[in-house]
């Protein structure tokens, strides 16, 4: 197995710097790229994220994941929130620069993937929770992806917290989640709705989902606690043309934990899927 896991890229916000790393088996035969995109809260590197980019270049693909510029890690401390106030600041627009920048790389000069090694005309997208959404706005008008997968995905970024939470949200100028891995609280600054109201049309993911004409695989757990597979239901309605894969009593994490590497039994049927989508016609 090759490993590349100390890339750096420069976010175009807040001199912020995002570390990625890839893996693939080094063959000398052009392979598909996967891009990987985590969810709110969460990190490249999080419980099994490891091992699943493992299983996916041991099958022939490329693989390349990577810490977003606001999710509060930095490059020295990549699976800790150590930068509250980073991931404050951190919105859905900034995210999907962030997703371009590393697109971007991929497909420049200075890529330190092996020209042999790559074939870009099959680039994927795989986006989990918020990632799937994130995803979904990206594969909707970025022409170098060829195919998406959403795992447990948003399906819409509105109406996201009730209205009284919103006034006190936008009175106080902040809201506090809490991180179940860490037991802390951390900030989210009213600039987030601020800012998707002002880019509303271009964070509609219902409008994304409805324009996407490329091959789509929609999966999501009927035990989702944090996102209902209603969700996923919702993103089939918009586009016929996506195939549905609902599972059966998975929660929102296919049973992964951020203190364990190893793949869940619902985790393996997701990738195993996600695999075979990829490698269909």
């Amino acid at each position: 197995m090759e490993f590349i896991d100390d890339v750096i890229l420069n976010s175009e916000h807040n001199h912020q710097r995002m570390l990625v790393d890839i893996r693939f088996k080094k063959d000398g035969v052009a392979k598909p790229l996967i891009v990987f995109i985590h969810g709110f809260k969460g990190y490249k590197d999080w419980g099994p994220f490891n091992s699943i980019a493992d299983y996916f270049a041991e099958n022939g693909m490329i693989f390349c994941k990577f810490n977003l510029s606001h999710n509060g890690t930095t490059v020295d401390q990549p699976n800790e929130i150590t930068k509250p106030e980073i991931f404050g600041q951190n919105n859905f627009s900034i995210e999907l620069d962030d997703l371009k920048v590393v697109i971007d790389y991929l497909h420049s000069s200075i890529s330190r993937i092996p020209d042999n090694e790559v074939d870009l005309n099959e680039l994927i997208l795989i986006g989990y929770s918020r990632g799937g959404g994130l995803a979904i706005l990206n594969a909707s008008i970025d022409k170098r992806i060829k195919r998406l997968i959403t795992w447990a995905a948003v399906s819409d970024l509105s109406n996201r917290w009730p209205e009284e939470i919103l006034q006190q949200w936008k009175s106080t100028g902040v809201l506090h989640v809490f991180n179940s891995r860490t037991n802390e609280s951390l900030p989210m600054y009213y600039q987030l709705v601020s800012n998707f109201e002002r880019n509303i049309k271009q964070l509609d993911i219902p409008k994304s989902a409805k324009s996407m004409n490329i091959p789509w695989l929609i999966c999501h757990g009927t035990d989702d606690e944090t996102l209902p597979y209603s969700m996923a239901i919702d993103l089939k309605s918009w586009n016929m043309n996506a195939e549905l894969y609902i599972m059966e009593g998975a929660n929102h994490s296919f049973d992964a934990s951020h203190t364990s590497t190893k793949i869940p039994e619902d985790f393996r049927e997701l990738i195993v899927k996600t695999l075979k989508f990829i490698l269909s016609d």
